[in-house]
């Protein structure tokens, strides 16, 4: 039989994360509760009357924040699993490329952390009037570039935090530091994106340009670093 090659061990890791999401949706459900709770309360606080009404600014600062706490949610579940039962130590010893385990853990959490933030957007767009459907393709790939940039970074810090007691409370406070760039870049995209007025798509593509280098940039970076983190841990 075959050895599997580099992307589908990856492929596999990613996959066996997703189905037992599937079946439990413990985080699912967690990050959903946490993003719309976030929105809600920012929703609360700029009511006027009986109308919400904040520029395309602060509409990007509210997704991007609510992105922030529920992606910190999935990101500080990542490892759960395999701390049960010492079980990573196995993961460890199988003849997988610690690149690919990191490749597949990333894959998964994005693709988590994405999922949940396709289910936000129609809301925060009721709530605040905000006009996401002119250029709906363009924010599902700001969505997708900064979901990949904060969750290359979370990985690793997931992995270094593994066996900490207060993790999750060291992850946020380790993790948001580094990826203020993911968000800033996402951040300036998307208001420029949402102006309903007249959406600045030049400054867009270059936040948005800027992002996909960072992208780059955190996964080589994570993929580099990822075996030492796990093996010094």
């Amino acid at each position: 039989m075959a050895r599997p090659s580099w992307a589908g061990q990856a492929g596999r890791i990613a996959w066996k994360d997703l189905h037992i999401e599937g079946r439990s949706r413990e985080v699912l459900y967690t990050m959903g509760f946490m993003a719309a709770l976030v929105v809600l309360v920012f929703s609360f606080a700029f009511i006027s009357g009986q109308e919400v009404t904040v520029g395309p600014d602060v509409v990007a600062g509210i997704l991007w924040v609510a992105v922030l706490f529920s992606g910190t949610v999935a990101l500080s579940r990542t490892f759960d699993r395999e701390r049960e039962s010492e079980a990573i130590r196995s993961l460890l010893l199988s003849p997988v490329p610690r690149s690919a385990i990191y490749a597949g853990k990333l894959a998964a959490t994005a693709a988590i952390m994405f999922l949940v933030e396709l289910l936000l957007t129609p809301l925060l767009a009721a709530l605040f009037s905000a006009v996401l459907w002119p250029h709906a393709l363009w924010l599902g790939l700001l969505l997708l570039l900064g979901t990949i940039g904060f969750a290359s970074v979370g990985v690793i810090f997931s992995a270094a935090l593994l066996r900490a007691r207060s993790r999750d409370a060291l992850l946020g406070a380790l993790l948001f530091p580094i990826v203020i760039p993911v968000l800033l870049a996402a951040s300036r995209a998307t208001a420029y994106l949402l102006d309903p007025a007249a959406p600045d798509l030049d400054p867009a593509l270059f936040w948005t340009r800027f992002l996909a280098a960072l992208d780059v940039v955190f996964v080589v970076v994570g993929l580099w670093t990822f075996e030492p983190v796990v093996m010094g841990d």
